[in-house]
C-alpha cells in the first residue's frame, strides 16, 4: 500500500481541504488506488469507474451550487459500508462466498450519505451474516485488532471498525443487533453510534434479526458521527420498522449528571478490563456525577434471550433459503448457530415476545430516574486463537453488556475510555432510552474532549475546534425572567425535558421592562432603537412540547424571535406595546436577576 495523504483526516478536514481547494475530488482516485486490496478488512475496494461514476454524479448535484458546504456538508468525503448493506455496483456477500448478486441500488442509508456529497470507497468484512461479536467468522478471514494483531478485532462489524481505527476512511457504516456497532468501536478505540431502532432505515440491508437490527455508525470523533447521522435521520415509508422521532425528549442530560451502573459486575477474570471501568467511574465522579448501581438482573435476563432463546429463529429466518441450498458455505460456527433456530415452535417464539415485554418494561422503569446506564463496552478480549478453541462461550462473554440493548429499544453510544496495562484500548457504552440519541452525542463529545485521546490507531491528537449541530427536534427559546434557572417559573421548561444551552446577551437592540401587576414578577423585553443587550438563557425545548408550553404565557407576553449578540435569531418573549405603558425601564440592570436582587435588597433595608 502507497503512501495516504489523507491518512486519519477527520470529516472536519476533508472539508476544510475542499474549502481551501488543497483536494480535489479526484484525490479519491489516488485514495482508492493506495488501499491494499489483501487488506483482511476488505471484502471489495471500488474499482475506479465506480469511484469515477460516484465523482461525476456528485459534479452533476452540485454544478449550481453556490454553497457546497452548507449544500453537501459530506462533499467529497469517503466512507466504508459493511458488506451486508447494499451499494450499487457491488455485490452484498454478508461473508458469504455464496452471495454473488451485483446490487443494482444503494440501500436507504448509503443513497442518502452519496446525496450529501460522500463518496463509497469499499465495503467491509464481518462476521457472516452479522452473526458474531469476534470479527473470526468470515471466509475472507479473520480482522485482526488494530492495536495488536493477534487480538480480535470485535465483530460483526470488524472491517468498518478497522479502516476507521486505521485512518483510511473518516467514517463507515456497519449494523448493530447484539452490540456489532459497539464492540468493535471499543476494540479499536473508536466510535460507535448505535442509533435508536427505526431512527435510520434499514432498506437494503441483509437482516440478521429483522426486527431488531439498527445500521449503526463508526468514526473518529463523536461529532463526526453526529453529522453523518444527521444526515441519514429520516423516516422511510419504504421500510416497515422506520420510526418518526417522537420529538418529546431532552436535547441533554441533566445540570447534576445521574448514573446508573450494574450493581454486579462480571469481567470474567480479566483484571486489566475491570480496573480500567474503575477507573472510568473515578473520572466520572470527579466531573461531579451520581453513580448508582441497580439492579442488573433483568438486563442478564433479556440479554440471555438473544442466543439462549427462540429469537435466535429470527436469524434462520433470514438466511432460510441459503440454509437449503449452500449451507456449506457457511462458517461452521455460525451454521451450529443459525440452526438452532429451527428447534423452536411458534408457541415458544410468542412467549419469548412476552418475555421480552415484561423484561423491557422493568429495564426501562429502572433507568427512568438516571440520565443513563455506563457499562463496560466489554467485559473482556480474547486472541484470535483464544477465540477459536471457545467460539460460542467468548462471543457471549463479549454481548454480556450489550445482547439487551435492541431488544429494550434502547439507544447506545460506544466512547473510548482510555487503555487497559497492556496498551488495549478500553471502551465504555453509555445507554439510555429511545430516542435520546442526541442528549448521549452531546456528554460523548464532552467526554472524549474531556479524556484527550489520540483518535483510533493513529499518533493523532483530537481537534476540539468543531461546531455542534442545531438538534432539527428541538426550538432554541431564549428567556429574560420568571423562566430562567432558578426563577420561580423555570419548571414549565424542566418538567417538559428543556435543558439550558448557554447564557448569552441580545443584540443591541432592546429594552427591558419590569411589568406591573404581574405574578409572580414577570420583564417585558421590547426591541427598540438606542436599546442594549440584556442576559438571557437559550434552553432547548423538545418540539412536540413547545406548544403547551407557549400556551402558558399570559398576556401580554408572547413568543417571537429575539436577535442575539452574535447575530443568531431565536425563538423568545417579546411583550406586547400595550403591557409597557406603565412599565418601569430596567434596561440598566442589564438583566432581570439583577434586578430582582435590587429588588430584593430595597426591600431587606426597608424591613431594617
Amino acid at each position: 500500500m502507497s503512501e495516504i495523504k489523507t491518512l486519519g483526516w477527520t470529516i472536519s478536514e476533508w472539508q476544510t481541504a475542499y474549502l481551501k481547494q488543497e483536494i480535489q475530488l479526484d484525490i479519491l482516485q489516488e485514495l482508492v488506488s493506495a488501499l491494499d486490496p489483501n487488506d483482511v478488512a476488505w471484502i471489495s475496494l471500488a474499482s475506479a469507474d465506480l469511484v469515477e461514476q460516484q465523482i461525476q454524479s456528485l459534479k452533476q448535484l452540485t454544478q449550481d451550487c453556490d454553497n457546497l458546504q452548507k449544500q453537501f456538508p459530506l462533499y467529497g468525503v469517503p466512507f466504508a459500508v459493511k458488506d451486508n448493506i447494499d451499494v450499487a455496483g457491488f455485490v452484498t456477500t454478508a461473508a458469504c462466498k455464496a452471495l454473488n448478486r451485483v446490487a443494482t441500488q444503494d440501500a436507504e442509508t448509503v443513497r442518502l450519505l452519496k446525496q450529501a456529497g460522500a463518496i463509497v470507497l469499499g465495503k467491509t468484512n464481518l462476521d457472516q451474516f452479522a452473526t458474531g461479536l469476534v470479527g473470526t467468522r468470515s471466509p475472507f478471514g479473520a480482522v485482526p485488532n488494530s492495536f495488536k494483531p493477534e487480538y480480535v478485532s470485535g465483530g460483526s462489524s470488524s472491517g468498518s471498525a478497522s479502516v476507521v481505527a486505521r485512518g483510511l476512511v473518516p467514517f463507515s457504516l456497519g449494523t448493530d443487533t447484539a452490540g456489532s456497532g459497539r464492540v468493535p468501536a471499543a476494540f479499536n478505540n473508536i466510535v460507535g453510534l448505535k442509533p435508536t431502532k427505526g431512527r435510520f432505515s434499514n432498506r437494503g440491508l441483509l437482516p440478521a434479526v429483522k426486527s431488531i437490527d439498527c445500521i449503526s455508525i463508526f468514526a473518529l470523533t463523536v461529532t463526526d458521527a453526529e453529522l453523518v447521522a444527521a444526515q441519514v435521520e429520516a423516516y422511510d415509508a419504504l421500510d416497515s420498522y422506520s420510526r418518526q422521532h417522537p420529538k418529546n425528549v431532552p436535547a441533554r442530560f441533566s445540570s447534576k449528571l445521574k448514573f446508573a451502573i450494574p450493581n454486579q459486575l462480571n469481567f470474567f477474570g480479566d483484571e486489566q478490563a475491570e480496573k480500567a471501568f474503575q477507573h472510568t467511574i473515578q473520572l466520572l465522579e470527579s466531573l461531579n456525577a451520581e453513580i448508582t448501581p441497580i439492579d442488573f438482573s433483568a438486563f442478564e435476563q433479556l440479554a440471555a434471550q438473544l442466543y439462549q432463546g427462540s429469537w435466535v429463529a429470527e436469524r434462520t429466518a433470514a438466511a432460510a433459503d441459503l440454509l437449503k441450498t449452500n449451507a456449506a458455505d457457511f462458517d461452521p460456527t455460525v451454521l451450529e448457530i443459525i440452526q438452532q433456530g429451527e428447534k423452536y415452535s411458534a408457541v415458544d417464539a410468542y412467549n419469548a415476545e412476552y418475555l421480552k415485554q415484561d423484561l423491557t418494561r422493568k429495564i426501562q422503569a429502572s433507568l427512568a430516574e438516571f440520565d443513563a446506564l455506563i457499562v463496560p463496552t466489554s467485559p473482556t478480549i480474547y486472541t484470535i486463537e483464544q477465540m477459536q478453541q471457545h467460539p460460542i462461550e467468548y462471543n457471549a462473554h463479549f454481548g454480556t453488556y450489550t445482547n439487551f440493548t435492541n431488544l429494550a429499544d434502547l439507544s447506545a453510544l460506544a466512547l473510548p475510555a482510555g487503555f487497559r496495562a497492556d496498551n488495549l484500548p478500553f471502551g465504555i457504552t453509555l445507554i439510555a432510552p429511545a430516542w435520546h440519541d442526541a442528549a448521549l452525542v452531546h456528554f460523548g463529545k464532552a467526554w472524549q474532549n474531556y479524556l484527550a485521546l489520540k483518535l483510533g490507531a493513529l499518533d493523532k491528537p483530537l481537534s476540539t475546534n468543531t461546531p455542534s449541530l442545531m438538534s432539527p427536534h428541538h426550538i432554541r427559546v431564549a428567556v429574560v425572567g420568571a423562566h430562567l434557572t432558578g426563577m420561580p417559573l423555570n419548571f414549565q421548561l424542566t418538567t417538559r425535558g428543556a435543558v439550558h444551552v448557554e447564557t448569552t446577551k441580545t443584540s443591541q437592540d432592546y429594552a427591558l421592562y419590569a411589568l406591573n401587576g404581574t405574578v409572580p414578577p414577570k420583564p417585558g423585553l421590547a426591541r427598540q432603537q438606542d436599546g442594549q443587550s440584556i442576559i438571557v438563557e437559550l434552553w432547548d425545548v423538545p418540539t412536540a412540547r413547545f406548544g403547551e408550553f407557549v400556551a402558558e404565557i399570559p398576556t401580554p407576553l408572547g413568543m417571537g424571535n429575539v436577535e442575539l449578540e452574535d447575530g443568531r435569531w431565536v425563538k423568545g418573549f417579546i411583550c406586547e406595546p400595550y403591557g409597557l405603558g406603565d412599565a418601569e425601564n430596567i434596561s440598566h440592570f442589564g438583566g432581570w436577576r439583577a434586578y430582582i436582587q435590587h429588588r430584593n435588597n430595597k426591600v431587606t433595608n426597608t424591613a431594617n
